[in-house]
């Protein structure tokens, strides 16, 4: 597996979070805009890889192996096929070490999916 990812996610700029799109009450969402989001949210949408985002997202070092978060309650293949997924969407970067495979959310995408939905007011 490699590091790349399809999809914009947000990025920290100046300290601040860049969502990949503007604030759902900011204005009209552009087609790629609507398409980007819709990616990220059909791709959290299943249950399995939302626990799976969860366990990466919530796990101490930051990143988890891919042995530590396969128990959910599903096989193997299809956690990667899950965790394919994620990574297409932008929400996890993946890098192989060996024979096993660590995933991370990058840094800025839950404060900008935070931000994406947030009340600008």
């Amino acid at each position: 597996m490699s590091n790349s990812r399809t999809g914009k996610p947000p990025v920290v700029v100046g300290g601040q979070v860049e969502p990949c799109c503007p604030p759902l009450t900011s204005a009209e969402l552009s087609q790629a805009d609507a398409e980007r989001m819709a990616a990220m949210f059909k791709a959290l949408a299943d249950p399995v890889r939302l626990r799976l985002f969860s366990k990466v997202a919530s796990h101490p070092e930051g990143e988890a192996c891919v042995c530590d978060i396969a128990d959910v309650g599903v096989s193997q293949p299809t956690v990667s096929h899950h965790l394919k997924k994620l990574r297409e969407a932008g929400l996890l970067a993946s890098e192989r070490r060996g024979t096993w495979v660590y995933y991370r959310v990058e840094p800025s995408v839950v404060a900008g999916m935070a931000a994406l939905l947030g009340d600008p007011g």
